[in-house]
Order: structure tokens, then C-alpha cells, then sequence
């Protein structure tokens, strides 16, 4: 796969449960989804009563944009993807035409959802490594398809801060895949594991129950050291009833 800037592609509810394998007790807890994009994740959350902030810089255009940018690159990603067959599992996702019209679907659930949510802080503009905010807002910080998967385009520093970062909003950080876009292992995973626990962090390679890209079925699953809490101050944009999230 060849790509030029990160994709404005999300996931939905379903994929989040087996990318990060999420129990109904994560889904309890109060999350936040970083560079979480069209995904339909907070949409579907937020009908079932949960508390999700996504944070994504795409969130500085409106819904008319983001869908523009979708469909500008969908059919040349797939069309990829059709070339590739040896590159791909076609399990959870049948065929590269089952896997457009679910990105088309979730799409849509994201818009249906996207100019209310705004307005109520369940999306915020903001881009690692420098999320802004207060720490401890959350219980468990998720980033899809991001970090690792575009390690020849950001560095290892990049990957360290912003790891350091999901941290401070969260004493658990759940990371999917850990393979580039050229299917190989990322060059800054081991490295990255090595620096978490060598600074008292708890580190590990989860197996999960989803893979598309071939090799592409592990999260690496992150715990705040003790001693490293931070204040837990209200979250913007959030509170304890379900309608706010």
C-alpha cells in the first residue's frame, strides 16, 4: 500500500471491539479515541449511553469536506487493495467491494452524527503529539491506524512523544496495528516497549480477533507506571450523563 498522507477511513463499533478487543467493561469506561478520523465509533457509543471523545485534526472541516476528502481517495485505495490480493484477509471483511461499502457505511453513521457531536465536545480538533488539555481525563486511550502503521512518515521520537502523550490522558493506551503499510513488524516497536518498561510502564503484544492486513492482528496494550497519576480534572466537552458523550 502506498500512501502519501494519512486517509480519512474510520471504523465502526464492531471493528473497534475486535481491533482493540474491548469488553462491555471497557465499553463502560470513559475513552478517548485519538486520530479516530470518519470512524463511527463515538456515534454508535454515544446510542448505547457511552462517554468517547474522539480527537482528530480532520475535525477542523465540516461534515460537506470531510466527505469530499473520503470519496476523493476511496476508489484509488481500493483499487490498491484489489492489486494486492496476497496483502489481505478477507475474514471479518469478504472482498475489497464488502470492505468499501462498510468505509461507506461507517462514513455516514460518522456525518449522520458529526455537526451535533461537535457541538457537544464529543469531537475535538487536535494532533499528536500535543493533545492540549488537562491529564487523566479519560480511562482508556485508543489510536487506530496511526501510530506504527505510518512509521515512514514519522519518526521514533514522534512515536515516543505521542505514546507519552495518550499517557497523560489515560493510564491505559491500546495501539492497533503494530505493522506499516508495507506489512512489516513497524521499526520503532521494540525499541518504544523497551523505553516503556525500562520507565516502569507495563507493555504488551496482544493478539486480537481482527486482521485485514496480512500480519496486522496485534495491539500493543499500555499501563501507566504508578507513580505516574496525574490530576483528574473534568473532562471539556463531557460529564457524567450519557446524552453528553
Amino acid at each position: 500500500m502506498q500512501l502519501d498522507q494519512v486517509v480519512p477511513f474510520g471504523r465502526s463499533l464492531d471493528e473497534y471491539r475486535h481491533i482493540f478487543s474491548l469488553s462491555e467493561a471497557d465499553l463502560r469506561r470513559r475513552i478517548v479515541a485519538v486520530a479516530d478520523g470518519p470512524a463511527s465509533f463515538n456515534a454508535e457509543m454515544q446510542g448505547r449511553g457511552g462517554l468517547v471523545q474522539s480527537i482528530d485534526p480532520l475535525y477542523r472541516f465540516d461534515a460537506e469536506e470531510i466527505e469530499q476528502r473520503f470519496y476523493a481517495v476511496v476508489d484509488g485505495i481500493i483499487d490498491q487493495v484489489r492489486a494486492s490480493p496476497e496483502d489481505w484477509v478477507w475474514s471479518y471483511h469478504r472482498s475489497p467491494e464488502h470492505l468499501r461499502d462498510h468505509r461507506i457505511r461507517t462514513l455516514h453513521r460518522f456525518l449522520s452524527d458529526y455537526e451535533e457531536g461537535r457541538q457537544a465536545g464529543r469531537y475535538r480538533i487536535g494532533e499528536l503529539p500535543d493533545l492540549a488539555g488537562d491529564g487523566d481525563q479519560f480511562d482508556l486511550a485508543l489510536c487506530s491506524h496511526f501510530l506504527f502503521l505510518y512509521s515512514d512518515h514519522f519518526s521514533y521520537e514522534f512515536h515516543r512523544a505521542s505514546v507519552d502523550e495518550l499517557l497523560r490522558l489515560a493510564p491505559e493506551v491500546r495501539i492497533f496495528p503494530l505493522v506499516t503499510l508495507a506489512l512489516k513488524r513497524s521499526p520503532y516497536l521494540d525499541d518504544l516497549v523497551r523505553d516503556l518498561t525500562r520507565r516502569g510502564h507495563a507493555a504488551e503484544i496482544v493478539t486480537t480477533g481482527y486482521e485485514l492486513q496480512r500480519g496486522g492482528n496485534q495491539m500493543l496494550r499500555i499501563r501507566r507506571g504508578m507513580g505516574s497519576s496525574l490530576s483528574s480534572p473534568s473532562t471539556p466537552g463531557l460529564d457524567s450523563s450519557p446524552s453528553s458523550a
